[in-house]
């Protein structure tokens, strides 16, 4: 065979060439195994594709499933628009009195005070508050309005009305308002309600002055929110009652106010002495601020939840009226934890609260709250809501029913629009229980909107830790300043500055949690420092807790200094769980002032956050003490309050329930963290566990108390027939009308306490009512019982004398709960049982002394042998 190309010796490569061309199965292996990749690739996508394709499938139909369960109605119904309405002016009357406001048209009128940030405040009292209808054309108040339903009655013309806030609702004024000195400032806040858009405002000012003063170099000059609105000179005779009228322009009236008046005061033509006891101008606490407003229509949407229904803002008391269902079962709970969440947000604003059993009972310038299941709320059906109620079942858009679970939360109003109504539903208590608890989380209820919200799932919250509690001192016995944070906003205290010779005192919670029990040895490393230019010889550093000087340093440097340490210490006996901290910078320049005119604002002293804290303590309480009550212990550890369950009657009264939710409320007041876990039963549906794992709160008169062992034991008791006992003695009175507190150590655990709020009748029980919801009464309790008594008619009367008090000890069993060393419970014992000590002592020296008799003894028996 004749060769293409000329012999050549093959090459490596072309000999394996050849030796592949002649055995052929490698060739086809490597075919195979190529032929199978592909298959395996082919596989592999068509897999990946179909899981694709059936995971894209399963989020359909989960989206699908979604939506038919939750389907919104096909045409929604027009936004309901909250349209409150000026009152009629009632008559005057000093703040104590509470006189029932009334109207001939449903109105918004509320009686409660809140205080501008830093400022003080006007108290919570209802106070004389006057609403004429205008006659003139209002003006159209302008509102932002993203829907066109809300856009048209938003913008509703509401008749103009008066209003006038006088000054004694602060505490700060009182019988009077004095100031003295040279110069003299005095402040007082106030706040504009919500929804109001005011016209017009004057401050109205009745005074009095020392006859002593100068005319043409003392006047007294008005301040709102930093711009002066206008003096006036202190030139009346004989200390007559002057009266001046003010304009404030309307542009000046913002949600927070402060309202500054300044008295200058001479009574020396040429230098007047600063201290001189004839410097003084009184303003009359009748003075008073006269605000001419027109209300705002406010279309109801969640996204501003709480409002309507509380408003921090108001300058009345935010009034709550529930509805009451046909069966309390699936109420009580959703209602105890709704009202403590009021209580949380309205802190130490009053609200006033009441049931009805018919909508057409509620009154104007109330808020209407409905909890229970259509079954239970027949009153929904009159409602005009956007789902569908039928046949005690609602209906989604589809005309289906909603799912049991599934909470819905609505907003309507009745009365013309004049009650705003908050309905809390569902179509089993699940669902009811969720709604209630989506508005009681303060996370959760944020991203609310809309006129309706359907709760589907609600994340779980953590109990937090017994003594993880936000308004008191940290846990750990080491900590600085830094971790403390303030009660207004919750944010961390930084560097604190003061400027002047008369800057007030820097104040600091210090509040001790209430189970803490301290020993010697606390102590405070304070970190400061002070600017230039102060006089040496009497500038000083003071620091003061509850009013008590505990330590201080001269300020020594002309030139200043930075970052001084004072070690301060604690005396364990005065910190408690209402301790304030003072650190006062007594400042004063190098050259002293003439007549009365000192230049000091070049002084400064700053409280560093780096200032740091050691305590010893541990952590002990003797239980039963209704004085631990005024912080919430035990029933707010933890914060959460899921370790208290409330207990009523089977069938309560309307003094029972209301007690409940005063008691709720109050609750609420004293405790903060991210839920409310607050249990309340009947004495039938009470669980086992509850009633021995948990802190227990009975509500009722005698004959229906849920626990009627509680009244019959321990030193006071309550027994038939108007009869009563006091360790050997017993009386019966006629009539009983005495409220009873009463704290015991459960019978069910030791750990835990049992709480009686009772009384022979149901007027007793409404001054125990009356007790919980007023804190000049309520921060007095102490001791394990207390008796409540009254004299007058009015039982909401704000008199300091409405009440009196008598508190008794004489509890069957006490518990000491510690968590403490071994050498603790030594120390623990021996203070409690002292006189035990000279006892012991004399008993170890007779043991000594037999020991050292038998010792000697021996010693002569061995010598004698």
């Amino acid at each position: 065979m004749k060769r293409l190309f000329p012999y050549s010796k093959p090459t490596p490569a072309t000999a394996n060439r050849r030796r592949n061309r002649s055995n052929p199965a490698p060739v086809k292996t490597r075919l195979w195994l190529l032929l199978l990749c592909g298959v395996l690739i082919l596989g592999l996508g068509m897999s990946a594709t179909l899981v694709s394709a059936q995971s894209e499938s399963g989020i359909q139909e989960q989206e699908d499933q979604l939506i038919r369960e939750y389907t919104l109605p096909s045409a929604p119904t027009k936004t309901p628009v909250y349209k409150p309405l000026p009152a009629s002016p009632p008559k005057k009357s000093s703040p104590p009195s509470t006189p029932k406001q009334t109207a001939p048209a449903p109105a918004r009128q509320r009686t409660q005070s809140a205080p501008p940030k830093r400022t003080p405040a006007a108290p919570a009292t209802e106070a004389p508050a006057t609403a004429r209808p205008s006659t003139a054309e209002p003006e159209r108040p302008s509102r932002p309005a993203p829907e066109a339903a809300e856009e048209t009655t938003a913008t509703e013309d509401l008749p103009t009305g008066e209003y006038v806030l006088q000054f004694n609702r602060s505490p700060v004024v009182g019988n009077r308002f004095r100031m003295r000195g040279v110069y003299s400032e005095a402040r007082l806040g106030f706040t504009r309600p919500r929804g109001w858009k005011v016209q017009s405002a004057k401050a109205l000012l009745r005074f009095q002055h020392s006859p002593a003063l100068i005319a043409s170099r003392s006047n007294l000059t008005v301040q709102v929110n930093g711009t002066s609105i206008g003096s006036v000179p202190l030139n009346r005779q004989q200390s007559q009652v002057g009266s001046v009228l003010f304009e404030v322009p309307s542009r000046l009236i913002q949600d927070y106010n402060e309202l500054v008046i300044v008295a200058r005061q001479n009574n020396d033509p040429e230098c007047s002495d600063s201290g001189d006891p004839t410097l003084w101008t009184e303003v009359l606490p009748d003075s008073e601020l006269q605000f001419e407003y027109q209300p705002q229509a406010i279309p109801l949407n969640f996204s501003r939840y709480p409002y309507p229904f509380f408003d921090d803002l108001s300058l009345d008391t935010n009034r709550m009226t529930y509805l009451l269902p046909t069966a309390n079962e699936t109420w009580l709970t959703a209602a105890s934890r709704f009202q403590a969440a009021l209580g949380r947000m309205a802190e130490f604003r009053p609200i006033e609260t009441r049931l009805v059993q018919d909508i057409e009972e509620t009154e104007w310038g109330e808020r209407l709250v409905i909890i229970g299941t259509p079954a239970e709320q027949p009153a929904l059906e009159d409602l005009d809501l956007p789902f569908t109620i039928v046949e005690n079942q609602i209906l989604d858009g589809n005309k289906a029913a909603l799912p049991g679970d599934v909470g819905v939360l609505m907003m309507t109003t009745t009365l013309d629009g004049a009650v705003p109504v908050l309905v809390v539903t569902g179509n089993s208590p699940e669902g009811v229980a969720k709604a209630a608890q989506f508005l009681v989380q303060p996370d959760t209820r944020k991203f609310g909107t809309g006129q309706a919200v359907l709760v589907d799932t609600l994340p779980e919250v953590k109990s937090p830790p017994p003594r993880q509690w936000t308004d008191y001192l940290p846990i750990g016995n080491s900590f600085k300043l830094s971790e403390i944070k303030t009660q207004e906003d919750g944010k961390p205290l930084q560097d604190i500055t003061v400027r002047g010779s008369a800057s007030p005192p820097i104040e600091i919670d210090f509040h001790a949690l209430p189970d803490d029990q301290f020993t010697r040895g606390s102590s405070m490393n304070l970190r400061y420092s002070y600017g230039p230019q102060v006089n040496p010889r009497t500038s000083a550093i003071e620091v003061l807790l509850d009013g008590v000087f505990i330590g201080g340093a001269r300020l020594t440097s002309e030139k200043g200094a930075r970052n001084k340490s004072l070690k301060v210490d604690l005396p364990a006996d005065l910190i408690t769980p209402t301790s304030k901290l003072e650190v006062a910078f007594r400042l004063n320049p190098r050259e002293p002032g003439v007549c009365g005119k000192v230049t000091d604002q070049q002084l400064t002293g700053t409280l560093h956050a780096d200032t740091s804290f050691d305590l010893n303590r541990q952590q002990s309480v003797q239980l039963p003490d209704l004085e631990l009550l005024q912080s919430g212990f035990p029933f707010a550890a933890p914060q959460d309050l899921s370790k208290t369950a409330i207990v009523v009657p089977e069938s309560p009264t309307d003094t029972d329930l209301l007690t409940m939710l005063a008691f709720s409320e109050r609750l609420g007041r004293l405790s903060k963290s991210k839920s409310i876990q607050l249990s309340a039963y009947t004495t039938t549906t009470l669980p086992p566990e509850v009633l021995k794992d948990e802190h227990l709160v009975g509500i009722g008169t005698r004959e229906q108390f849920p626990f009627p062992d509680v009244l019959q034991s321990g030193g006071f008791r309550l027994r038939d027939a108007f009869a009563r006992q006091w360790g050997q003695g017993s009386i019966q009175t006629l009539p009983d009308n005495e409220g009873l507190i009463k704290e015991i150590v459960s019978p069910n655990n030791g750990e835990r306490v049992l709480l009686a709020l009772s009384s022979q009748t149901e007027t007793g029980l409404e001054r125990v009512r009356q007790i919980l919801l007023r804190d000049p009464w309520f921060f007095q309790l102490q001791k394990d019982t207390a008796l409540i008594s009254s004299n007058q008619q009015d039982t909401a009367s704000y008199d300091p004398d409405a009440y009196k008090i008598e508190f008794l000890e004489r509890a069957p069993a006490t518990r000491r709960i510690e968590n403490t060393s071994l050498l603790g419970k030594a120390s623990r014992f021996i203070q409690d049982n002292w006189f035990f000590l000279p006892a012991g002592v004399f008993a170890i020296a007779i043991l000594l002394y037999g020991i050292s008799q038998l010792y000697l003894k021996r010693l002569s028996d061995q010598k004698s042998h």
